[in-house]
């Protein structure tokens, strides 16, 4: 693992992104809302293409808005787009319901199926 500084935005969301052996993880901490999915989306694109797999980490995300649900929707057809598996962990109930009624969870049941943490 390589270690790097945290991003934060202006109103304490920070994206903290490193590399294990077979992935890149990308942690988010904080609400994922309208004003900080930029900053996820610029920080995940600029380490999108270090490994095969991406791993979006949002264990200490307790929201997300119609924003970093789209935001996170994007990355995901980013990295299929350039062949990358695409992996959501560490959801809570209030995401995975938001994924759910967005018909957007069925990109990332089988991660939770199988041993991901998403569900």
């Amino acid at each position: 693992m390589s270690p790097s500084w945290p991003i934060s935005s202006t109103r304490g969301f920070r994206v903290h992104c490193y590399q294990t052996e077979d992935a890149t993880v990308v942690e988010c901490h904080g609400k994922l809302t309208i004003e900080n999915a930029p900053l996820l989306r610029s920080e995940a694109k600029s380490v999108m293409d270090q490994k095969k797999r991406i791993v979006l980490d949002l264990k200490e995300v307790p929201m997300i808005d119609s924003s970093g649900l789209g935001t996170i929707a994007g990355l995901y057809v980013s990295a299929r787009t350039r062949g990358l598996a695409f992996e959501l962990v560490n959801a809570n109930r209030q995401i995975r319901e938001l994924f759910g009624i967005s018909k957007l969870l069925t990109l990332f049941e089988a991660v939770g199926r199988h041993g991901g943490k998403m569900m």
